[in-house]
């Protein structure tokens, strides 16, 4: 089969306008968002005592976390800290479906930013299509103009807290206002905010679509008896417009009034009704319409709705616990017990014993073997502290170090080691 003259196999992607809707889902969404996004903008301005709270500090190699400290030293935390994560994205999704993706995925969450501010500065959902179809004028410009000064401001501000995880954010604020800001500071604020301008801005569902793995890979998490949004197809069809006088039972016709409300609210411009889709991101929105919908024609609610697909299909009740989910909450469970105990019982110093490459042991004066070592120690805790060092083995072991000053008679070191890894010798007494 030959392409046609002229025929293009590429079709840009339209632009979708979603449309405003309140409800209890959409309430819930308003909520996740300003939680999420004002502990990711307030974070960096909590302080710890004389530090910033959550600080991870790259050149030092150190890592804030109020008041706890970790070191690169400490990567099997952060692999365990990653594998509680995985696991619980799959507890979650075997029981909800893509609720991360709906309500807390940064995408969706920045995306409802950048939409709010379109409709504050452009309008409805009409008004802003009329707006984009509409010659250039004053009108218009002034309202292009004031989203995207928004929208600008808003991603550079994104960025600017971004650094601020990485270098003290009073201190960054300080350093722009001077304007004494460093290349890298400077690349990878204004990096983070035009990537959250382009993302949030204009890639929007596409991102989803498109660029996001996790539509890909969800199906292996999925079952029978997973949450997901459902048109209740018996029910609905066959869907017709009427009158909300109608006895439409009697003429034939499902609950459905094919309003195309469900499609307008969706933020990926999909239709629940042609089944689960790998686009459908679980925002709820078509279920908040739905809703209303139905109320308003004084029919039951629920013609879309959070249900598994054997729950609707064999009009049964829905059931939550089952092997799957256990197994991935046992594992979490597991996974976070082992957490909170290993960091409970933490040794908050490290100490690397390495012997001296050059010879493996030498004779001194009086007979005596001689072994060099040299000794590596690291404070772990953000306060200093004080520890012995002494040597056990054969009759006849001692240490014996460069300073006889710091040798107790016992053949022991002590030492502070400061909060900043500064390690000295400690007199006797």
């Amino acid at each position: 089969m030959s392409k046609p003259e002229g025929a293009t196999l590429y079709e840009s992607a339209s632009k979708i306008y979603p449309r405003e809707i309140s409800g209890r889902f959409d309430r819930l969404s308003r909520l996740a968002t300003i939680v999420l996004l004002g502990l990711f903008y307030a974070v960096p301005w909590v302080q710890w005592g004389e530090r910033q709270a959550v600080l991870f500090d790259l050149p030092a190699r150190k890592f804030y976390i109020f008041g706890l400290t970790l070191w690169p030293q400490d990567f099997p935390y952060l692999a365990l800290l990653l594998m509680i994560l995985a696991y619980s994205l799959f507890f979650f999704t075997a029981i909800g479906g893509r609720l991360f993706c709906g309500f807390a995925c940064p995408q969706t969450v920045w995306t409802e930013i950048f939409i709010w501010m379109e409709q504050f500065t452009e309008g409805t959902r009409s008004q802003r299509m009329k707006l984009d179809k509409a010659p250039w004028s004053f009108n218009k410009s002034r309202r292009k103009f004031s989203k995207q000064f928004l929208w600008i401001t808003f991603a550079l501000w994104t960025g600017f807290t971004f650094v601020g995880y990485f270098q003290p954010i009073r201190d960054l604020g300080m350093d722009i206002l001077a304007l004494n800001v460093g290349g890298w500071t400077l690349f990878w604020g204004l990096f983070y905010g035009f990537a959250t301008y382009g993302n949030a801005g204009y890639m929007r569902e596409q991102v989803c679509k498109y660029m996001c793995p996790y539509a890909r890979f969800q199906s292996a998490m999925f079952d029978g008896d997973t949450l997901v949004i459902s048109y209740d197809e018996a029910r609905g069809e066959p869907r017709g417009g009427r009158k909300r006088t109608l006895d439409h039972k009697a003429a034939g016709l499902g609950d459905c009034i094919d309003c195309n409300m469900c499609v307008q609210v969706c933020p990926t411009g999909i239709d629940i009704r042609d089944g689960l889709q790998i686009e459908c991101i679980a925002c709820a929105a078509c279920i908040d319409v739905c809703d209303s919908v139905m109320d308003r024609m004084e029919y039951p609610r629920g013609l879309i709705r959070y249900t598994s697909d054997k729950a609707l299909k064999e009009k049964r009740q829905l059931r939550i616990l089952r092997p799957r989910v256990m197994i991935y909450g046992g594992l979490l469970l597991a996974l976070f017990i082992g957490f909170v105990v290993s960091l409970g019982i933490r040794t908050p110093v490290r100490l690397d014993a390495i012997r001296d490459c050059n010879t493996l042991y030498r004779e001194v004066a009086g007979g005596e073997i001689e072994n060099v070592f040299s000794l590596k120690l690291l404070n772990l805790d953000t306060r200093s502290h004080r520890y012995e060092i002494s040597v056990d083995g054969p009759e006849g072991l001692r240490l014996a170090l460069d300073s006889e000053d710091s040798t107790s008679p016992a053949g022991q070191l002590r030492i502070a080691i400061c909060a900043d890894g500064y390690v000295s010798p400690v007199a006797d007494g």
